[in-house]
């Protein structure tokens, strides 16, 4: 048999056969004691999971879908995407280790890495957001223990050629550590492009309905995944049942939901594009977009989100034609099936180097409604920008 794809690798283990008479998902197990049925038993760690920390049949299903997904060898769940970014980064830096990452970072890693990181003596270094590889790799200094990747970057959607700089990474001795929210798992592999550690947010296109908190963060290396499975140990790391479950059934209509927002993303990118109103339109899926070539050769799909840099126009009129839309949600996250909008000029403040925007910067995130319906709300809310 061909190699299955990822649409069908994501249902195929709920209808294997050889487990009897069953039903299609896994049972939602809440337990935080297990019992067994002798005193030797209770110390058999092979028989299963001795404590309900360690996880029942909905975590691990989903950590074994995770497992098939990224062709990893081991996958960790998290209560969130930020914690699912912190746990390599804390199980792989020492005091005294150096973490090299971009300056458009999201903006709660950025706050951990210089609050929890730098009270804990590890440092870090913030290169250009946009620059290439082979300039970023040119920072790595002496005490540079771990890379952090953003590729597109957050709110500003910069690419970089992750494989060459993950080459130059492992060169020089520095792991690598990536967080791949953006493509969900399914149209990019990390792990298949050299990198040491692939994380994302289950809360987005895994969960699909806005209803959950989870991260995954998932690895090869035998040394690697021992300190990180190490550092979940010790933190006492774990997530319910029941979201684990919510995730799991989210999963397998992911790569449905993950093209067809795609599809409705890139139309109402384009449109925008050629209002007067808009200056630029951050999306690498969009064929002027300076990240146009990497998205091509290294994805074979785009997440629904992206970002608008306003022409003209301030504070005010931004917070006007958000407050005057009737089909975008305005909320944090994206991957549901609603569709977002925020405004997002205020977080350039926490960059070393703030990138010239030709007005506000406003981030979409496209859902499942109809296309058409999104840009005729949009269109009625761009009549009143100012300048146009």
């Amino acid at each position: 048999m061909e190699p299955l794809s990822d649409r069908t690798r994501l249902i195929a283990p709920a209808t294997r056969r050889g487990g009897g008479r069953r039903p299609v998902n896994p049972s939602i197990e809440r337990a935080s004691t297990l019992l067994s049925d002798s005193v030797a038993e209770m110390r058999d760690g092979s028989l299963g999971p001795l404590y309900g920390i360690e996880g029942t049949a909905s975590q691990t299903a989903l950590r074994q879908a995770l497992v098939d997904l990224e062709r990893a060898e081991e996958a960790w769940l998290t209560p969130s995407g930020l914690s699912a970014v912190t746990l390599p980064l804390l199980a792989l830096s020492r005091p005294g280790d150096e973490i090299l990452t971009t300056d458009a970072v999201y903006g709660p890693v950025r706050r951990f890495l210089t609050r929890h990181m730098a009270a804990r003596g590890v440092t870090t270094r913030f290169h250009p957001s946009g620059e290439p590889a082979d300039s970023v790799a040119a920072r790595i200094g002496e005490r540079t223990r771990v890379m952090l990747i953003e590729s597109p970057a957050s709110l500003t959607f910069e690419m970089i050629d992750v494989p060459a700089l993950v080459a130059a990474a492992r060169a020089r001795g520095v792991l690598t550590v990536i967080d791949n929210t953006w493509a969900a798992g399914l149209a990019f592999k990390p792990l298949m492009h050299g990198v040491d550690v692939s994380t994302q947010a289950l809360t987005k296109y895994f969960g699909g309905h806005s209803d959950l908190m989870l991260g995954a963060a998932t690895a090869r290396d035998p040394a690697i995944r021992k300190a990180i499975a190490d550092t979940v140990e010790d933190l006492g790391l774990c997530v319910s049942p029941d979201d684990a479950w919510l995730a799991l059934r989210g999963l397998r209509t992911l790569p449905l939901r993950y093209a067809e927002q795609a599809r409705s993303a890139l139309r109402v990118a384009d449109w925008l594009a050629g209002r007067p109103e808009v200056s630029r339109v951050l999306y690498p899926a969009l064929a002027r977009d300076p990240s146009y070539g990497l998205w091509t050769r290294d994805y074979t799909g785009a997440a629904s989100l992206f970002g608008v840099v306003m022409r003209g126009g301030d504070a005010a009129a931004a917070h006007a034609l958000l407050d005057g839309l009737r089909l975008f949600g305005l909320g944090y996250s994206w991957g549901g099936f609603e569709s977002l909008i925020t405004f997002e000029t205020p977080q350039m403040a926490w960059r070393e180097t703030a990138p010239v925007l030709e007005g506000p910067l406003l981030r979409l995130h496209i859902g499942l409604e109809d296309p058409a319906d999104l840009i005729a709300d949009l269109a009625a809310g761009l009549d009143g920008w100012p300048n146009a």
